[in-house]
């Protein structure tokens, strides 16, 4: 089967490049907007104490060779603080409505900051402020506080009725500089599985593996990916 998209099984010779079927899988979620966010992924990741921890990510870039994916975050929150300690993650991407599933095992590195910028910039600048308003996974006594320290960090950053800020005509909105605690992360899977729903619980799955050695900065070098089918 040549288009993943119309792949109602497994090809009995499994996909040489399982990648390839998750970006068009994910592309096609895009296109028939089968949900709000199609993109969305459940990233899970493992704190000093052994305590796996799961959240709700958006997947940002999905790039099919080298293969790694990228989602962005708050640098001092939660989910980065475990990858600190251990850059091994689990990413989920599920569309119901397709009865498709796709998991990722792999390390985590910090995206290039240039990556980091270019993507900020493109956000829409309330994004921009709350990236910049907001301490994300650290405690606060109430709402109220937090848009109040949102309004009050709008201000430093030159940004004019702060209590106001949602309505705030364009002229008057400054370019603000990706803050340094916010940016992007690139998971390299050594580990993807794909799978389709199935009639009477007869789904279709399968693993691929691959090596994964860490290189200099962000890069990875990558081993052909070893594809084996697993019972549902």
């Amino acid at each position: 089967m040549d288009d993943p998209c119309l792949a109602t099984k497994l090809p009995k010779e499994l996909p040489s490049d399982p990648m390839r079927w998750a970006k068009a899988w994910l592309d096609e979620a895009f296109e028939k907007q089968v949900q709000r966010n199609p993109h969305t992924m459940v990233a899970a990741t493992v704190d000093q104490n052994g305590q796996p921890a799961g959240r709700a990510v958006l997947c940002k870039r999905f790039v099919i060779d080298p293969g790694y994916v990228v989602f962005y975050t708050n640098y001092k929150s939660d989910k980065v603080s475990h990858l600190n300690n251990n850059n091994r993650i689990g990413l989920v991407f599920h569309w119901d409505a397709f009865g498709r599933q796709v998991r990722m095992e792999g390390e985590t590195v910090r995206s290039p900051a240039a990556e980091s910028d270019a993507y900020f910039a493109s956000r829409d600048w309330a994004s921009q402020l709350g990236a910049w308003g907001s301490d994300q996974s650290a405690p606060i006594e109430s709402r109220a506080a937090l848009i109040a320290q949102v309004g009050k960090r709008a201000m430093q950053l030159g940004v004019g009725a702060a209590k106001n800020w949602k309505s705030i005509a364009v002229a008057d909105r400054p370019v603000m500089p990706r803050p340094p605690h916010w940016g992007g992360i690139r998971v390299w899977p050594r580990r993807i599985e794909l799978w389709i729903e199935g009639a009477d619980r007869i789904h279709d799955r399968a693993r691929w593996e691959r090596s994964l050695v860490r290189g200099d900065g962000d890069s990875f070098t990558v081993g052909e990916w070893s594809g084996t089918r697993l019972q549902p």
